[in-house]
């Protein structure tokens, strides 16, 4: 990517977006297009073509989705499905019919199958059935890899999909009803602790500035305490969906941003595709390649937040995939390596939610 270039951020108020955008002004990349979601929605396929006539961005990072936890995925289905399918189709087609010189579509490793080998290689991409609960999301995201892969071999364009692991960092989304594990256990671990302390006016403030449902820190504490109690927060306890055994990967978003604009500026198309005659499966799993039980992370969290509680794993609940750990070594022949492992990483992201 040229330093002037008009480059387009597609989501650059999300987690990974947002971090795309503060690596590239880093590398010195200050012709930058961004707009909320208020200026442009994705899903609008004419204002989106229109967007990418008037402003013909030379490089883009479809960073934009609907995205959530388990609950919401489950949830939601026709949403995510929808919404998913139409923001990665406007996009890329709009990119190729502008001239857009490479695309960087971020997926998820939620699109391998629920009983895939471990760790997962790229390869295992469409061999037997999906998890349930994100089924939807799953596919949407499929397709979006496919659309990547027809554009170039049918239109010559130098598109590229990568799939990152579970993701957290600043910007995260600790919504308790959409948000992801790790920042939404955190937050129930942050509001556990103040009311095992009566910190109250720690609890007012949590919920102002993000509302759980319709309840802030302006409601009784009676109504407060109810709602946390629908979330499995208690002052002695907090309630975890599952059994605790189930095994994640998780990588900084800063980090993964990293890894995306190294990708942009040193992979094309044309450095991933195999030898045979079938070309598919050239996407590229960003992660860590290591893995923690959702027991050693809500122990981790505890540790960190310095909440003395207990944890209630209700195994009536479903746990998702058991094990969803990738296999990163087509990422590291290409010459990227993860840096910040998961302990440093749960103390960063509570440092950031106390200060943001």
């Amino acid at each position: 990517m040229e330093k002037q270039a008009k480059i387009y951020v597609a989501g650059h108020n999300g987690l990974v977006g947002s971090a795309i955008v503060k690596n590239l002004y880093t590398r010195q990349y200050n012709n930058l297009l961004l707009k909320s979601h208020k200026e442009l929605d994705l899903i609008d396929q004419k204002s989106v073509f229109h967007f990418f006539e008037m402003e013909k961005p030379e490089y883009v990072f479809l960073a934009a989705a609907k995205v959530g936890g388990i609950v919401a995925n489950n949830m939601y289905r026709g949403q995510f499905i929808y919404e998913n399918l139409q923001i990665q189709n406007n996009v890329i087609h709009a990119a190729y019919k502008n001239g857009v010189k490479k695309l960087l579509f971020l997926g998820s490793t939620c699109i391998y199958p629920r009983e895939a080998p471990q760790p997962m290689p790229e390869d295992c991409l469409l061999t037997s059935p999906l998890e349930y609960t994100n089924e939807p999301y799953a596919l949407s995201k499929i397709a979006g890899i496919k659309m990547c892969e027809s554009y170039n071999l049918q239109y010559g364009t130098n598109y590229i999909a990568v799939m990152p692991t579970n993701l957290y960092g600043p910007n995260d989304n600790f919504d308790l009803e959409k948000s992801h594990v790790l920042p939404a256990l955190l937050r129930k671990v942050h509001l556990a602790k103040n009311l095992m302390e009566n910190n109250w006016p720690a609890i007012c403030s949590d919920l102002n500035n993000l509302p759980i449902e319709d309840v802030s820190g302006k409601d009784s504490q009676e109504v407060i305490i109810e709602k946390l109690q629908k979330y499995g927060i208690q002052k002695d306890s907090v309630e975890i969906w599952g059994t605790g055994n189930p095994l994640r990967e998780f990588l900084w978003s800063e980090e993964m941003a990293d890894a995306c604009v190294y990708i942009m500026e040193n992979v094309d198309f044309q450095d991933l595709k195999p030898l045979n005659n079938e070309i598919r499966n050239t996407h590229i799993n960003i992660g860590t390649g290591k893995e923690v039980t959702i027991r050693q992370l809500a122990e981790m969290i505890a540790q960190t937040v310095e909440y003395k509680g207990k944890f209630n794993f209700n195994a009536d609940k479903p746990n998702g995939t058991m094990r969803k750990l990738t296999d990163p070594s087509k990422l590291h022949q290409l010459g990227w390596h993860h840096q910040i492992e998961i302990e440093q990483g749960v103390k960063m992201l509570y440092q950031w939610y106390l200060n943001n």
